[in-house]
């Protein structure tokens, strides 16, 4: 199997339609986060059957496809990454791991990197020194912000929040709502395994969180509670 194949496939699988759609949908337009990312119209669970049927595709051809100008390329490349990752042996891990973080600049748009970013770079710097997602979250680059932040939910999941907390603080200034977003979910899913702590940090900060980010984070609140923390009277 070669990339140039599985464009083929993928390319026989696409539906006019639903690009269109998903090109409203994943602001595409001038000016806006996804500006120029074009759509075949392949939805997600299709892509998903595709990975599963060609997960012994060479990484140096998924890395041609990772590159591709379409949208679900791309995605289909770093599902394919997922599933290499999570079957492979240390040395593979490596391989994939550095290779996500050369491309980064292919990896640009939210569902592109939820789908990918915890799998991998969370799941590799696990047990490692993760200095590299402090580096991430001062980025330029809106997406490598991103990744800094939701591969800590690898940690979450492991129920350690040390890293999730301190990449917030970094991210609590930043002027794109998409980070904003993705700060306040990782916030909420440490108050869904541990809520004293995700409190005990919006004591600290909520006052001066962005809206979008304090909305999210406190969304499996009470009425009552979520009320207060609107108000600025916790």
């Amino acid at each position: 199997m070669t990339a140039k194949h599985l464009r083929k496939i993928l390319r026989d699988l696409a539906d006019p339609v639903v690009a269109e759609h998903s090109q409203r949908f994943f602001k595409t337009g001038k000016g806006e986060y996804g500006e120029g990312d074009k759509f075949l119209g392949i939805r997600v669970p299709v892509l998903r059957q595709q990975t599963k049927k060609y997960a012994d595709i060479a990484l140096s051809e998924v890395t041609v496809l990772l590159r591709s100008p379409f949208h679900e390329e791309r995605l289909c490349a770093l599902l394919l990454l997922v599933r290499k990752f999570s079957k492979g042996n240390e040395k593979d891990k490596a391989g994939i791991y550095n290779l996500y973080l050369k491309n980064t600049r292919y990896i640009n748009n939210w569902d592109l990197v939820d789908s990918s970013a915890y799998q991998i770079v969370g799941a590799f710097l696990e047990d490692r020194d993760k200095q590299i997602l402090f580096e991430l979250a001062k980025s330029d680059s809106l997406w490598e912000r991103r990744i800094a932040i939701i591969s800590t939910y690898q940690f979450i999941n492991k129920n350690r929040f040390t890293e999730t907390l301190a990449v917030s603080k970094l991210l609590m200034n930043d002027e794109e709502d998409l980070i904003h977003k993705a700060v306040g979910w990782m916030l909420r899913e440490v108050g869904n395994r541990d809520v004293a702590v995700e409190k005990d940090f919006l004591k600290i900060h909520y006052r001066k969180m962005p809206r979008t980010m304090l909305r999210y984070a406190i969304e499996k609140f009470s009425d009552r509670e979520r009320k207060r923390y609107l108000e600025g009277t916790v």
